[in-house]
């Protein structure tokens, strides 16, 4: 193992110093608003504020696989929420999700506006509004939420352990690599040994449990997070990589993945979502065209 200075902790720890790395300047110790920010209201009965990070995608794909359907009261407004700017500080977000993260949904389908945060609360919350992706048999119930609060639980492993010191912190530090690289693998041979013997994570039938694991480890396995596929040997995972597969052939799995996506090919970025035509006509490949169309008149 490579010899780094030893770190002695100090008796109490004080924020003098940003940590370093990708996120250093949105972190910090404390909860609140730093700044007064409504958030915007749409024409739609659900409104979504975030961002296509695994854990927005969770959620966009789950509102398009609503509308998919045929259940109309699913139709929603996406809006951007740029963490990296802070927006998730703002007065207004804080009020819909005082954790200051993303996504968060604001239901105003009612007399009273309902606000829902934390990605797996949102998808239990839309499966139970809508009577859909999660079935009503009690053993079946239990074993779709038994998976998507184990991919709640695992999540922060591969998100903030292994995806934080392998392509983030501003120095490599093998121990915490290797540390969090063990954990992720034995999170995918989970997977693997599950979609061995079962089509989706939570049975024969797609559900809420596929939407909220796909965004994390589908996208890990086909290097689209951390360009770590190779260092993690994903290729030995044969029953994930199926399964990763045919989630991604969804037609309503691609939408959700375009939404709030600002990263990547400007025909898979729709910044903000707002009507089903956006997916024509508002990608930002488009916008952008009709911008510099609009600067050479």
């Amino acid at each position: 193992m490579t010899e780094t200075a030893e770190y002695v902790p100090p008796k109490i720890w004080t924020w003098n110093k940003e940590s370093g790395g990708r996120f250093a300047s949105i972190n910090r110790p404390t909860a609140g608003a730093t700044h007064d920010k409504p958030l915007p209201i749409g024409k739609h009965p659900l409104q979504l504020y975030s961002l296509a990070t695994p854990n927005g995608v969770k959620v966009t794909v789950m509102l398009e696989e609503l509308l998919a359907a045929g259940h109309v009261g699913a139709e929603y407004d996406a809006w951007l929420i740029r963490i990296m700017d802070g927006d998730q500080f703002g007065s207004g977000f804080v009020e819909a999700n005082p954790n200051s993260k993303i996504p968060a949904l604001v239901d105003r389908s009612g007399a009273t506006p309902i606000r829902v945060f934390e990605s797996g609360s949102i998808l239990v919350y839309l499966a139970e509004k809508f009577g859909a992706f999660l079935p009503t048999d009690p053993a079946k119930r239990a074993e779709v939420l038994s998976w998507l609060f184990w991919q709640m639980g695992a999540g922060p492993m591969l998100g903030g352990g292994f995806g934080h010191f392998y392509a983030y912190a501003p120095v490599k530090i093998e121990y915490a690599i290797d540390r969090f690289a063990m954990e992720v693998k034995r999170q995918l041979d989970v997977l693997d040994r599950r979609l061995g013997e079962s089509e989706y994570i939570g049975g024969d039938e797609y559900s809420i449990a596929d939407m909220a694991v796909w965004p994390w480890y589908g996208a890990l396995v086909s290097g689209q997070v951390y360009e770590a596929a190779e260092f993690l040997q994903a290729n030995d995972y044969k029953n994930v990589l199926r399964w990763t597969d045919v989630i991604g052939a969804r037609p309503a799995v691609k939408r959700g993945r375009m939404v709030n996506r600002v990263v990547g090919d400007p025909a898979s970025q729709l910044h903000e979502r707002h009507d089903a035509g956006d997916f024509d006509t508002r990608t930002q490949d488009k916008l952008d065209a009709t911008a510099t169309e609009g600067e050479t008149r």
